[in-house]
């Protein structure tokens, strides 16, 4: 067995000529998609995230705001720079960069941001709409994750799905997604006990813990679909040991160049569309 590899970065870069095409729609209209991002604080690796998502928009011609507040900002103060930006129709979409400092009510603030204007999908109730298979920005790694499934023609009807994972932007609403592509789904994390065994009977594997080399590739199913959520740029590896991977799962995600590259995508593709909507 050669295992199929699901090339995110490819997939990304495809979908971002027809991205770009309909950004250049917009523009003909007087229309520039802008996407605001929130950073709190001076963290490294955050302010690279933001970067990357600044840059995105960029390329592919459209509007990006950046609102850099102090470490010391308060939950009043930025819910009030929240709601200046769900107040400017030339903002189509907001991100908040998660994590934000230990004195900020994080979750308070996402549920401020104007469902709407929600492309990175961490409101309750866009997950609530989501959930109920209404209209809604789901949360960007999971959606990429779909977008890259259903790409390669992974087939998710009636399959068993194990998420090891539970978080609110990433585990939860994965399985919710799988769920309402009618498989079955098992959420697992690193308190389940004989994960082990529930990861054996999957069809598809999802790994989302941040745990590196967490699930192992001997727990594997030979057949199974293997999507690696995680990465860990100190160990160079993700969430599943991928090694030897080729010879046991039907297809899989590589790291990094797997989920990665289509979370970004997504988070912009979602900005497009609330452009579209507004107009």
């Amino acid at each position: 067995m050669v295992s199929k590899i699901l090339d995110g970065k490819a997939l990304a870069k495809l979908a971002e000529e027809d991205i770009q095409t309909n950004v250049s729609r917009l523009k003909e209209k007087g229309i520039t998609p802008t996407l605001a991002t929130i950073l709190v604080g001076l963290d490294p690796a955050s302010a690279t995230y933001v970067k990357m998502k600044q840059n995105a928009c960029a390329r592919l011609g459209m509007d990006s705001i950046a609102v850099e507040l102090s470490k010391d900002t308060t939950t009043d103060e930025l819910l009030n720079s929240i709601n200046k930006l769900n107040n400017d129709k030339n903002v189509h979409g907001i991100l908040l960069q998660h994590p934000v400092p230990s004195q900020i009510n994080e979750r308070k603030c996402f549920d401020a941001i104007n469902v709407h204007k929600d492309v990175d999908g961490v409101t309750c109730l866009g997950f609530g709409q989501m959930t109920m298979g209404e209209k809604a920005f789901g949360s960007c790694t999971p959606a990429g994750i779909m977008r890259i499934l259903k790409h390669y023609q992974v087939e998710i009807s009636g399959k068993t799905a194990v998420v090891v994972g539970r978080s609110p932007i990433l585990g939860k609403p994965m399985a919710m997604m799988l769920l309402n592509e009618n498989a079955t789904v098992t959420i697992c994390h690193s308190r389940t006990k004989n994960l082990e065994e529930q990861i054996k009977n999957a069809d598809i594997v999802i790994g989302a813990v941040g745990v590196p080399r967490l699930i192992q590739k001997d727990w594997i199913k030979e057949g199974a679909v293997v999507i690696d959520a995680g990465y860990h740029p100190a160990e160079k590896c993700g969430d599943i040991d991928l090694e030897g991977i080729d010879n046991i799962a039907s297809a899989h995600t590589p790291v990094p160049g797997g989920v990665g590259p289509m979370t970004i995508n997504t988070l912009i593709l979602n900005t497009l569309l609330a452009a579209q909507q507004e107009n």
